[in-house]
């Protein structure tokens, strides 16, 4: 008889406990499954204070566009829940030189299967782990928080060699999931950017555009112009996080760094709000994009400061309704929308709006980018209350992007569009013109819009030679500098255009 009161007894507090775990999940979840917003910024944050131009409001998206995630748990106090999942009871030492995956890896497989679970990567200490796929489906309302250090193995002779070395940390398959914290994303890129095949600064191609035999052709010529890095690419470049093809995500107030390659990386994803993160690597690291996306559709990124080696955030192709908002970039390569249409191959970009935007120190400020040989188009872009400091190439539209001295004009190219640069001001660097809109030979770019456009030397005197080759639209208000090489109107002869449709 005791015997079997003590079963019962033991089988009621299992009970009790699944059902509290229970309560738990289904009161949180219950808040946000399903939930979305249409794209619209968070309220500005002290992390990236927006410039203090005036905000123009933007038109609301197209009602059949998908919608960025909210944050599902906007008022959590840190994470009260009772299924939390600490690394450390599953083996992580923390000690910084410990290998933890295998303790990351039962963590994940445990969280993996429960709603709402919060996987924890406790203060106070400093987790190594080496290249790991975090693999869905999981539960809904999975939470993955790094209040630590998390770190791979410092540099390439360290890396395993069964590893892969394209990237570190794999986010795969996964839906309603969330990457926040307060602690520190450590790259230890600094001996990957030492690798003989990263550029160097001795290494440059000077580039100037000229129009030669009616063409708008690239010559090597003087000292003062756009210095473009001769980059040879790298077998071994490693990006810190990749989500890979996943839905409603949110990265939120995570810091990272001196990643070895890209920062972060979002490929064939739908539904993600970046919010309040921290980039930071040294200006002269290679190939250090803050935030790269590609084949991805309904994202926003709001209220984040970052400052890297390369594209501050770069828009790949197979992108739309993109809502960029209230980010501060510098020292960086600005805001790039490409490179596209590299080896011939088509490429589609739509519907996107960077805003209320500070770019300082920087080589380049808004960027559209794109190889010769290439199809498709670039179009529904919007760049409005941008602010720049110290800025080379404050507006720049480059169908001439090479990487080498063997690039040669071709006959297609991706038509760009629709483009709109309202309320930009600020100072550029005075060794180029601060606008250049050097277009394609055959596919003109069209309906450029600019409007109270005022830009002024941050020392020196005033260059008031814009660029411009086979670019059309319009000056709504006077540009400083004048912008007098822009056509108006259409091209007379419209290249075939069904190759260049999306």
């Amino acid at each position: 008889m005791d015997l079997g009161r003590g079963f019962l007894f033991v089988w009621t507090a299992v009970a009790m406990v699944v059902t509290l775990c229970t309560i738990n999940v289904d009161a949180r979840y219950h808040y946000h499954k399903g939930q979305k917003v249409n794209v619209s910024p968070p309220p500005p944050s002290d992390e990236a204070p927006a410039p203090s131009v005036p905000s123009t409001p933007a038109e609301p998206p197209p009602a059949s566009s998908p919608s960025i995630p909210s944050d599902p748990y906007p008022n959590d106090p840190g994470n009260t829940s009772d299924c939390i999942f600490d690394v450390t009871s599953y083996g992580a030492a923390g000690d910084g030189s410990s290998d933890d995956t295998a303790a990351f890896r039962e963590a994940w497989k445990a969280a993996c299967a429960v709603e709402s679970a919060t996987i924890l990567v406790p203060s106070d200490k400093v987790f190594m782990i080496t290249s790991t796929i975090f693999s869905g489906p999981c539960k809904p309302g999975l939470v993955f928080q790094v209040d630590g250090v998390l770190m791979p193995p410092e540099g390439p002779e360290c890396w395993p060699k069964a590893d892969s070395r394209k990237q570190w940390l794999v986010f795969y398959r996964l839906n309603d999931m969330k990457l926040t914290g307060n602690g520190i994303i450590e790259g230890n890129g600094h001996k990957w950017w030492e690798l003989p095949c990263k550029p160097h600064r001795v290494l440059y191609l000077i580039i100037i555009f000229q129009v030669k035999n009616n063409q708008c052709v690239a010559l090597n010529s003087r000292d003062d112009v756009t210095r473009v890095p001769m980059v040879r690419l790298c077998q071994d470049h490693v990006t810190a996080l990749l989500f890979f093809m996943s839905s409603n995500l949110v990265v939120s107030g995570i810091r990272i760094q001196n990643s070895p390659q890209f920062h972060m990386k979002f490929d064939g994803c739908e539904g993600v709000l970046i919010e309040k993160l921290s980039v930071s690597t040294p200006k002269l690291s290679p190939n250090t994009d803050g935030i790269h996306i590609e084949n991805t559709k309904s994202v926003g990124i709001y209220n984040s400061m970052i400052s890297n080696g390369d594209d501050c955030i770069s828009i790949g192709t197979g992108c739309s309704n993109v809502d960029i908002d209230g980010v501060t970039c510098g020292p960086s390569h600005g805001i790039s929308i490409g490179s596209l249409g590299v080896h011939n191959s088509q490429a589609c970009v739509s519907n996107i709006t960077v805003r209320n935007t500070v770019i300082r120190e920087s080589d380049n400020g808004v960027r559209i980018k794109t190889w010769q040989g290439g199809t498709g188009s670039v179009s529904g872009i919007s760049f409005e209350n941008i602010q720049m400091e110290n800025v080379l190439n404050c507006i720049i539209v480059d169908q001439y992007y090479c990487l080498s001295k063997e690039c040669l004009n071709q006959t297609s190219a991706v038509h760009v569009t629709d483009i709109q640069y309202r309320n930009i001001k600020g100072t550029y660097d005075v060794r180029t013109p601060p606008i250049h809109f050097a277009c394609s030979d055959t596919v003109a770019c069209t309906n450029i819009t600019m409007a109270e456009v005022e830009l002024l030397p941050e020392e020196g005197e005033l260059l008031d030679d814009p660029f411009c080759w086979n670019a059309y639209g319009i000056e709504e208000t006077l540009t400083i500098p004048p912008i007098g090489c822009l056509q108006e109107g259409m091209p007379q002869t419209i290249t075939e255009t069904s190759q260049y449709s999306c």
